[in-house]
């Protein structure tokens, strides 16, 4: 199924000629109106007229999140003060947001991204689709609500948290869909266990679809497993319009990045050089629809590759991988490198470990990985405990080259974030 199957199958010739327009638009806006931007084209000696083929991206200037933040409130804006109709800022945790405005034509392209992403993913009119993220300034509920009722759907807009209620409007509504944190999934899971509804045959879910977290392929098949349904990867960032950048269709390999709509890179996150289709390294992205705010080279510091391969979905638009981590959540322990996501991707494949954990950094490089037990799978003997706290620390060390403490906790004792999961702890900052 197609939302837009002309603009979703344009060859490759035409899409990349569409681009090309779009980046030369979009330069030229900002040129004669972003003051941040006109001083960046002098510094490199670049215009409008110098970006005659793709490639010519590489000249203009790299956007960072801390240029957004100096820019605070509206320095990047490309149109008059009256015509954005809708503000959305980022989660950042100290000073001060990145704020992000949308025109009237921003918020209907963030509405059409979704609708396509959402039916390339098999949702239909005759879904009833629960948005259990954040409203408000956060992109994630407030987009994907209004994506969900372009394509026809009936919307429920339940937000996060308060699961004895997010379990009445499933059955009193018969919700097939949910949009959902992976860390909230996982929580659920286990409210619904505790409440012995098994959704397989107490509910009507068919489809869920998570973000707004990194999360590991095997958190995936414990949310898959523990519903009955099949789960969805997406990506994106406020930045970009919020979370239809990328999303995986009905194959569920790799999720395609809207090229209509965003020009990708993949550079080295050290030098700034570009990198081939298929190498790991860090997402940059530039909008080319966008009005109220463009945005050039945007530097995700999410880390990921391009699969070039054509998708059997028949859609050109090409896919990234699932992303593995953000340059700047790195943890660089005893001199390596270590991505959080390499260690839930240990945790995860082991049935005795349940849903929670939280790791720990502390002293002189001193890693803790505190995990909960599940509550099947295991008989709680401390023999057994030890045996399988030597099995994760092994598994672990093997896979991040440091060996940890692990220690095992009962479950529910770990605790639980209505919003995005805190997963790292580390001491060393504080």
């Amino acid at each position: 199924m197609f939302w837009d199957q002309e603009s979703e199958t344009l060859s490759r010739p035409a899409l990349e000629a569409l681009q090309l327009q779009r980046l030369q638009q979009t330069v030229s806006r900002l040129a004669a109106r972003v003051p941040f931007y006109q001083q960046k084209f002098a510094e490199l000696g670049v215009g409008p007229d110098d970006i005659r083929r793709l490639e010519d991206v590489r000249r203009l200037p790299f956007t960072t999140a801390a240029d957004l933040r100096a820019i605070y409130p509206s320095g990047l804006l490309a149109v008059e003060a009256d015509e954005p109709v809708r503000l959305h800022t980022s989660s950042g945790t100290t000073g001060k947001p990145k704020a992000i405005f949308f025109s009237r034509n921003d918020v209907n392209t963030a509405a059409d991204m979704i609708a396509r992403s959402l039916v390339a993913a098999g949702i239909t009119r005759a879904d009833v689709f629960q948005n259990m993220m954040s409203y408000g300034l956060f992109t994630g509920g407030l987009v994907m609500h209004y994506g969900a009722e372009r394509v026809g759907c009936l919307v429920i807009p339940a937000g996060p948290g308060t699961s004895e209620r997010q379990l009445m409007l499933m059955q009193d509504f018969g919700t097939t869909a949910v949009h959902i944190l992976p860390s909230y999934a996982l929580y659920f899971a286990n409210y619904l266990e505790q409440k012995g509804i098994d959704p397989r045959k107490d509910l009507k879910l068919r489809k869920a679809f998570v973000g707004a977290e990194p999360h590991t392929e095997q958190t995936r098949k414990r949310i898959e497993e523990a519903f009955g349904v099949d789960v969805y990867n997406s990506y994106g960032l406020t930045e970009m319009n919020g979370p239809g950048v990328a999303f995986e269709c009905e194959q569920k390999a790799g999720m395609h990045l809207w090229e209509d709509c965003f020009l990708l890179e993949i550079i080295d996150p050290a030098t700034g050089e570009p990198l081939p289709d298929g190498q790991r390294g860090e997402l940059v992205l530039t909008t080319l629809k966008r009005e109220a705010m463009p945005i050039l080279r945007y530097r995700t510091r999410d880390i990921t590759s391009v699969i070039a391969e054509p998708c059997p979905c028949g859609r050109t638009h090409r896919r990234i991988h699932r992303i593995t981590g953000r340059s700047d959540d790195m943890l660089i322990i005893r001199g390596v490198n270590i991505f959080p996501q390499q260690i839930e991707q240990v945790l995860m494949s082991m049935p005795q470990v349940g849903r929670n954990y939280l790791i720990i950094v502390e002293g002189l490089d001193d890693l803790t990985v505190k995990v909960e037990l599940s509550d099947r799978g295991f008989d709680g003997q401390v023999e057994h405990l030890a045996a399988l706290q030597n099995q994760l620390v092994e598994k672990l060390k093997a896979e991040i080259w440091v060996r940890p403490k692990v220690d095992l906790v009962p479950p529910g004792s770990l605790p639980v974030a209505e919003g995005k999961a805190k997963r790292v702890l580390d001491k060393r900052s504080l």
